[in-house]
């Protein structure tokens, strides 16, 4: 029977990693699959893993229909036997329910991977409805660490140097102000433990309070 699966965990999880390792098992036993992603760090219609790896996908923006472009697929002749869903975080509710349809009504397997919440620590829309519908869900065991060498439970992100938990959602590349002389910001992120993202102590603030700490060396 086939199955919606889950795999979640923080940034740098391995879960990218884990995707293209999975399908390179699928293909490797003849089965054949689709690879899916939105909002890559190495641009779009790319699945890459901080290991190095890349693969190529499509592209999910808010209008793909994935059980429309399965049956178009099917209909024209093509096999599909499963499909890799990595950075599942960024997709629709909708998108979620569709993949859940392709599970039911195709019997087709759909491997989902994504972190659950975003820098605000709230759940990101795509995660929620995947940890609702999902036949099954695997928490990564690679623990991502934070700065102090605690696991890392939280998301955080950064602008220029400060810890932000207001903005929008999902910051894709440089972001732009209204003046198009004004400096762009430098968008950051990292992953914290609990304690310290709601400290919003970074590995860059500790840095910095631990040098003002150090008592200067006599002359």
């Amino acid at each position: 029977m086939a199955e919606l699966q889950f795999f979640t965990g923080t940034m740098d999880s391995g879960k990218s990693t884990l995707a293209l390792q999975t399908n390179h098992n699928h293909a490797a036993r003849g089965r054949a699959g689709r690879i899916f992603t939105s909002h890559d760090r190495a641009g779009q219609a790319l699945v890459s893993s901080r290991l190095g790896l890349t693969h190529d996908a499509l592209e999910v923006d808010e209008d793909f229909d994935f059980w429309r472009y399965v049956v178009d697929e099917l209909t024209h002749g093509a096999r599909i036997d499963y499909l890799i869903c990595d950075e599942a975080q960024f997709y629709s509710g909708r998108q979620v329910e569709d993949l859940a349809k392709v599970v039911d009504e195709l019997q087709i397997d759909v491997f989902a991977f994504g972190i659950l919440s975003d820098f605000r620590t709230e759940l990101f829309a795509g995660s929620r409805r995947l940890v609702e519908l999902a036949d099954r869900m695997h928490v990564l065991q690679v623990e991502a660490l934070c700065w102090c060498g605690k696991r890392a439970t939280h998301n955080a992100r950064s602008v220029d140097g400060a810890m932000v938990v207001e903005g929008e959602q999902v910051v894709v590349g440089d972001v732009e102000g209204d003046d198009p002389d004004a400096a762009v910001p430098e968008v950051v992120y990292e992953v914290l433990c609990r304690a310290h993202h709601r400290r919003r102590m970074t590995a860059a603030r500790a840095r910095a309070v631990s040098m003002v700490a150090e008592p200067l060396p006599f002359a």
